[in-house]
């Protein structure tokens, strides 16, 4: 559970530099773009709204924060079952952090990366910082980095991790759709939820229509959190694969040639892998047959690859090192009762 307070009165002398976002080179230090007026306490500046997920997608136990900058008097379009059609200008912030914030940690957070997706000429672009030692600044990675270090875990366990910040490459594996770089997770369904902001908590997209971003009544199926265990399990099952599966198991995702889809509104069962073959067999499916067997995740390949760690067999191919523990007992589960 994250624990950062957006709270303390803006500093007008820190604001966003919009040039920045618009030039084709992106500057060398994260601060340079005034997103924030406090870096490592990460509160934002003046027209930047922090903003979270119904359900997120996983990235070995790193806790993430979120930010949005959309320029003045610019609109984001609804789209059904997709991210807003966000104007020009738009900037998406992203912090991968190990807040170790739990009652018994005795370490201290630890901010990673910072994952920038800015809309310029109608197209994304995707930007990566990596946070210094001192962590009152990020400066700008194209190669990417692993980073070795442990946090404490919501059990007070001590964990070690080979955190990976991914190349500039690697990020559009997830964030392309269609052959064009996406964002993920900012569908009006995954937004619908409350967020404590500095003045009270408020529904998010109450919120954006407010800002004047979004328009209201918005008329959507939204996901749930799949850690809600008084949620149907069959919506916690989905939610959890859309958001962590989809952006690549979709019509137009790289892996739509699977023919394995895993989007939260999709109803045929054979997409969905019920007692669907693969279309490539080899040593990633274990020689199982089908991707999932109602009734049996023991022999559900969509399972195994989740459990794995070998690269060459886990799924998501990449953005883990760990096994995501919660997750594989909610699918298993899942395929149980199916």
């Amino acid at each position: 559970m994250l624990c950062f307070l957006f709270f303390s009165h803006l500093d007008s002398s820190v604001y966003v530099k919009e040039d920045l976002i618009y030039q084709d080179k992106p500057p060398k230090k994260l601060s340079e773009y005034g997103f924030f007026q406090d870096m490592n306490n990460q509160i934002p500046s003046d027209g930047v709204l922090p903003y979270d997920l119904t359900s997120p997608l996983f990235s070995d136990y790193a806790d993430k924060l979120r930010f949005i900058y959309i320029p003045e008097n610019k609109t984001a379009a609804y789209r059904h079952n997709k991210v807003f059609d966000f104007p020009n200008g738009t900037a998406l912030i992203k912090t991968f952090a190990y807040l170790n914030n739990y009652q018994n940690s005795n370490i201290s957070k630890q901010l990673l990366e910072t994952r920038l997706l800015i809309k310029k000429n109608n197209e994304w672009v995707n930007v990566s910082y990596i946070w210094n030692e001192d962590q009152n600044e990020a400066f700008l990675s194209i190669a990417g980095k692993t980073i070795s270090t442990k946090f404490i875990n919501e059990y007070g366990n001590l964990v070690d991790v080979r955190y990976r910040v991914p190349n500039i490459n690697q990020c559009k594996e997830c964030h392309t759709s269609n052959k064009k770089i996406t964002p993920i997770g900012p569908k009006a369904r995954n937004l619908n939820k409350s967020f404590n902001y500095f003045e009270g908590s408020k529904n998010q997209l109450v919120k954006w229509h407010q800002m004047g971003w979004v328009e209201n009544n918005l008329n959507i199926k939204s996901m749930v959190d799949w850690q809600d265990e008084s949620k149907d399990l069959n919506d916690r099952a989905r939610s959890y694969l859309d958001i962590n599966c989809a952006h690549c198991h979709i019509d137009g995702g790289s892996a739509d040639t699977s023919g394995l889809i895993l989007d939260y509104l999709e109803s045929k069962k054979i997409n969905l892998g019920i007692y669907k073959k693969p279309v490539a067999t080899g040593r990633a499916s274990n020689n199982l047959r089908y991707s999932i067997v109602p009734g049996k995740p023991d022999e559900s390949i969509l399972l195994y690859r989740m459990q794995s760690l070998d690269p060459g067999i886990m799924m998501p191919e990449s953005g883990r090192f760990l096994e995501h523990t919660e997750a594989v007992e909610l699918i298993n589960k899942w395929i149980k009762n199916l």
